[in-house]
């Protein structure tokens, strides 16, 4: 069955190909293909879209720079998916060694010459009750989702967030498969403990 994998079809193996002859269109063209569904994982990752978009920025500059060497066993899709999750597990050690040496929080307020400068808050649309609802619940998701270990965390946005198949991941994280579901299993019930806690029986 491990056989099977190696046959692998990509429907981007044409662009592909022209990225390799440094076809600079051609990348381009990947990139508005690809660029929102990387941000959403490196954000499902970090939960920060600023991270994100500095992780899916230097996961395309990666993939530009080592393209010629891509040997296209797995789909493009999901060799560009496996540096994004590296670079989002690189920002999260970071950010991690970050908070252990920070003595104050970066939502303190800043004094500057008499001047009070605190973070703006982002604007949010006119406000309507099932809006504000709904983020809510995505707020409660996501929250639930960065409290996971970064093992369990990586196979949920990957397979229940992203949809990508047990061999996807299993490539992308260089796993087995029943790693993968094992991994998925205990995530999906710390997940549903989580959303419990803050949200109630759902």
């Amino acid at each position: 069955m491990r056989s099977e994998k190696k046959k692998v079809i990509d429907e981007d193996a044409e662009l592909v190909s022209f990225c390799k002859k440094g076809n600079v269109d051609a990348f381009e063209f990947l990139v508005r293909k690809y660029q929102k569904k990387m941000l959403n994982i490196a954000y499902r990752m970090t939960g920060s879209y600023e991270d994100a978009c500095e992780i899916v920025q230097d996961a395309f500059v990666s993939a530009y720079k080592a393209i010629r060497h891509f040997e296209e066993k797995a789909r493009f899709s999901t060799w560009l998916c496996t540096i994004v999750m590296n670079l989002s597990r690189n920002r999260l050690s970071q950010l991690k060694i970050q908070r252990n040496h920070e003595a104050f929080s970066i939502d303190d307020p800043v004094d500057s010459d008499d001047v009070e400068l605190r973070r703006q808050p982002v604007s949010n649309e006119p406000t309507v009750l099932q809006r504000l609802e709904q983020r809510d619940v995505q707020r409660a998701v996501q929250g639930c989702i960065d409290s996971l270990d970064n093992d369990f965390k990586e196979v949920i946005v990957l397979r229940d967030v992203q949809g990508f198949s047990y061999d996807e991941i299993s490539d992308m994280l260089k796993l087995q498969e029943g790693t993968v579901k094992s991994r998925l299993f205990r995530a999906r019930e710390t997940l549903r403990d989580c959303l419990k806690k803050v949200m109630g029986d759902l």
